[in-house]
């Protein structure tokens, strides 16, 4: 790869603007107090993980409507089918609806997960097929639906009622459900608009659960009214696995998922995935289930069929989910493998493009006809992270027809930028979704070239050149008295850290002491500051400028806690770091 080309050597370590932290409780290390400002943490109340400070699900505009359907259903025992997106946010959601009902009363829930490489995404008037084999009375979406308009109508035309579960931004226009539950409609006083699908339908089944036991349902039934609590693991894992925002809202749910987890308790299914990915339950934070439980459950969607992954959120036999959790890795082993070539493919191909001029567009797009469809998301991250650009990754979706998958960097929305391009070229695009920082879309092959250039116009207009200069935020330096293991040790515990509310990272000045290659391309090292020598590991970094022979170094490190037969130390994790 061309250095000149490559953002990630260009990146610059930059820091935080200081923040008035004297609204945050004074017993606060003055560490945490400064991180939590600089977070936009205004009150002792947004750390507080407990569940009495969740905002209230009845201000969602649909949630009256959404509790009628359902209620009614489980009075005349309807046949309830779930229809659900093919990824980690769609399995859990649906996973978690069917718990829910089942443990609500209802006797007759099914579910329908569209394969990708057949019906592509949402409600399709196909799948409405589906749902109607199935004998279904009452058809939910989760974590899709909002941009199903045709698959909607398809539906009610059938005779079936519908409602809408989802997080997604809604298109022009709205499909003429029974009852929508989005906390983006317009209009919607919910105050988090950074709900993941499984959140929307935990709230729903939590409004459904307070209904019924004012109506006395459970008495009537003679069944224990559940715990929904019982259900945040699922909500956990699918919030980070969909890279929402860690507002506090989620915060808290994501928190107390985890505490089940480390606990012990949770689905038998998340268990198997956690020790099918190398984890400790007991130690679990979130970047676990963002970087090793998620990507297992979501390789079924991506290669295979979801239904595997839900069938493992759903049983309740741990011999049968380890087995289930098995197939699941090595799905994962083998998207890795295809992830890997088609990775490298879109970034020589990115390179010979753009090699002549010496500069990237705006916005990126790349396409082969090999690549699988399974893989263009993660693609298209890699290319995003590599580049400092937004990227869309596209794969042959059928005759004649392209997949896409978009990733974005902060500060530049790229749902929008999909719909000014669709605006100003109404017959490019066949379809596009999807919210801030991910999207997809479908076009016509014949349409590619011209969409490419509209798209790298519109991001060439609309955003400031700044937001293209990739940059490490920094937290600042730590004194060297705070580079103890008790200070990672409460940065671990004040999370959960994630999209939108970045993990802890600091910034100074080492003497490199010691280095040597571990793994393929790691770099372990021994680290001096001051009169302290500390270790440190630098991932896929064996071949950084820096390496070989720089003696001091200005990195940008993480604390984190390194246990490691039987011993527990400090560590530093760098993540960014050049000759100093």
């Amino acid at each position: 790869m061309n250095p000149a080309m490559d953002a990630q050597t260009h990146r610059r370590i930059q820091r935080r603007a200081p923040v008035d932290e004297s609204h945050l409780p004074a017993d606060l290390p003055p560490v945490l107090r400064r991180i939590f400002a600089a977070r936009g943490v205004t009150s002792a109340q947004d750390l507080d993980p407990g569940l009495q400070h969740l905002l209230r699900g009845d201000s969602l505009l649909g949630m009256p409507g959404a509790v009628d359907l359902l209620v009614h259903a489980l009075k005349v025992q309807e046949r309830i089918v779930f229809v659900a997106d093919f990824d980690a946010d769609g399995a859990t959601s649906c996973a978690l609806g069917i718990r829910a009902l089942r443990a609500l009363g209802a006797r007759h829930v099914d579910y329908v997960v569209p394969n990708r490489f057949e019906y592509g995404y949402g409600l399709t008037p196909p799948i409405v097929d589906l749902v109607r084999g199935k004998g279904a009375d009452l058809l939910i979406t989760v974590d899709n639906g909002i941009s199903s308009v045709e698959g909607v109508a398809a539906a009610r035309a059938a005779g079936l009622k519908i409602l809408v579960t989802d997080h997604h931004l809604p298109g022009l226009y709205l499909p003429e459900a029974q009852a929508i539950v989005n906390p983006n409609l317009p209009g919607d006083p919910f105050p988090s608009k950074a709900l993941a699908g499984v959140g929307v339908i935990f709230y729903v089944m939590l409004a459904l659960r307070a209904r019924l036991r004012e109506n006395g349902w459970f008495t009537q039934q003679g069944i224990a009214e559940p715990n929904p609590a019982e259900f945040l693991d699922l909500v956990a894992l699918g919030t980070v696995a969909d890279v929402v925002p860690l507002d506090a809202n989620n915060r808290r749910l994501v928190a107390q998922g985890l505490a089940r987890l480390r606990a012990g308790r949770g689905q038998a299914g998340i268990h198997a995935l956690i020790r099918a990915g190398g984890r400790d339950a007991s130690r679990l934070q979130a970047s676990d289930l963002g970087f090793a439980v998620g990507p297992r459950l979501n390789a079924a969607g991506r290669l295979s069929d979801m239904s595997l992954g839900i069938e493992c959120l759903l049983s309740d036999d741990p011999q049968r989910c380890t087995v289930m959790a098995r197939e699941l890795d090595a799905l994962n082993l083998a998207r890795r493998e295809i992830e890997k070539e088609t990775r490298e493919q879109a970034l020589d191909q990115v390179l010979l493009e753009f090699s002549l001029e010496g500069d990237v567009p705006a916005g990126i797009c790349v396409f082969d006809p090999t690549w699988h469809q399974g893989v263009i998301g993660i693609v298209a991250g890699r290319v995003k992270d590599r580049h400092h650009r937004p990227v869309i990754a596209f794969a042959m979706a059928g005759d004649d027809e392209l997949k896409g998958s978009a990733r974005s960097i902060p500060g530049v929305h790229i749902r929008d930028v999909l719909d000014t391009v669709a605006a100003r070229h109404p017959s490019l695009l066949t379809r596009f979704g999807g919210h801030a920082m991910a999207a997809g879309l479908s076009l016509p092959l014949a349409h590619l070239e011209v969409f490419s250039r509209a798209f790298a116009a519109v991001l060439e207009e609309q955003v400031d050149p700044a937001l293209l200069a990739p940059s490490v935020w920094s937290d600042g330096p730590l004194p060297a008295e705070d580079l103890t293991l008790d200070l990672a040790q409460r940065i671990a515990a004040a999370g959960p850290w994630g999209q939108a509310f970045p993990e802890p990272l600091f910034d100074d000045v080492f003497r490199v002491r010691q280095r040597r290659v571990v793994g393929q391309d790691h770099l372990r090292l021994q680290l001096e500051i001051g009169a302290r020598t500390l270790p440190a590991i630098a991932f896929n970094a064996a071949a950084s400028a820096w390496a070989e022979s720089a003696t001091r170094i200005h990195a940008a490190y993480r604390l984190s806690v390194n246990h490691y037969q039987g011993s527990v130390e400090l560590q530093l994790v760098i993540e960014h770091a050049e000759p100093a």
